[in-house]
């Protein structure tokens, strides 16, 4: 498959820039992915669309204000770093903007008495910085970073908790696993008084995220690993779920990643990883049934993640819809629940 079979004309008036005031009255398609059909509601409307005994899989990783600015040392230079994944001892893989004069041994200074040096060049373009500093890291992270809005978003956030998930608790995520920013506390009850389970997985959204595909083919794009987590708890209520023929339901394709990477038998495995799994058309899902999820970038590996639940043609179709009928698209737009 090419990436332009993945591409998609979208007006830039429909990207959001906010998010739904209150989150829960975004629009909701509702998207049959064995027939194509389209229906339009909105997403407090979810409740009605779950069964009894199903399973919303949620990520609840936390977004941590990841992206630093510092000066270069002696230079003065300004530098900006954006933490991606921690790789143990006060280092982390990061992408550096500038980032041509981010050679090994360079040093950026930061706030609060944090400094980083590059040690090493990763495949993928960014670096491994070590840091020093006094005091706990994440303390001065959230004193003196900020959050790292996609680069589509260009009016300023004026509450960071925007950027969260109500249920997000794992500090670690360079991004938003985004589809569950419509959730409210309310809503996750009238879902929960349904009689819907509700069940936490983890997985930190790194580079993937912000890493478009550049291969013709693509087959030969490499996703980038990233960090997710399972509990044995976790993992007990969706095998009971899958064995007993109940509906299995991603919320976002981090959820959708972290449950294939670790189900690909069948059942799913608890425990710890690190995944490059890379979703698309021809994939076989063992675990998920169904995915609430946002309208994805063109030519994005997500847009090809959720192509694979139903068919290349079918969900351009949908977005081709969407687009007419004037939906909210990306991380603060409206959503689709893929049944």
């Amino acid at each position: 498959m090419k990436l332009t079979d993945f591409y998609y004309d979208l007006p830039k008036e429909l990207i959001a820039q906010h998010p739904a005031e209150p989150r829960d009255h975004a629009r909701l398609m509702l998207y049959d992915r064995q027939t194509g059909a389209v229906e339009h509601k909105y997403f407090y409307d979810l409740v009605d669309e779950l069964h009894p005994g199903d399973v919303l899989v949620f990520n609840d990783s936390r977004v941590i204000p990841a992206r630093l600015h510092g000066k270069r040392v002696p230079t003065g230079g300004k530098v900006e770093v954006l933490l991606l994944t921690p790789v143990g001892d006060d280092r982390w893989e990061v992408l550096v903007k500038p980032g041509k004069k981010a050679l090994p041994g360079t040093t950026i200074e930061f706030p609060e008495g944090l400094t980083g040096t590059v040690e090493d060049r990763t495949d993928f373009g960014g670096r491994i910085i070590k840091f020093a500093y006094q005091g706990n890291f994440d303390d001065i992270i959230d004193k003196i970073g900020e959050m790292p809005l996609p680069p589509y978003i260009h009016e300023k956030m004026e509450d960071p908790n925007e950027y969260q998930t109500v249920y997000a608790n794992e500090r670690g995520s360079a991004a938003a696993p985004t589809a569950g920013l419509h959730f409210t506390e309310e809503l996750l009850q009238k879902i929960r008084d349904k009689g819907v389970e509700e069940v936490f997985v983890t997985l930190h959204v790194g580079l993937g995220t912000f890493r478009p595909v550049e291969e013709e083919n693509i087959e030969d794009h490499q996703m980038h690993s990233e960090f997710y987590s399972i509990t044995p708890e976790a993992a007990a209520k969706i095998n009971k779920a899958k064995a007993e023929g109940r509906r299995v339901i991603a919320v976002g394709t981090t959820s959708i990643r972290t449950l294939e990477s670790a189900g690909t038998t069948g059942t799913l495995q608890a425990g710890s990883g690190w995944t490059n799994i890379f979703i698309y058309p021809g994939f076989t899902f063992h675990i998920v049934d169904a995915l609430v999820t946002n309208f994805h970038l063109p030519e994005s590996t997500l847009l090809m993640l959720i192509s694979a639940l139903s068919t290349r043609e079918k969900i351009l179709k949908a977005y081709e819809i969407a687009v007419q009928e004037k939906y909210r698209f990306f991380s603060f737009g409206d959503a689709m629940f893929i049944h």
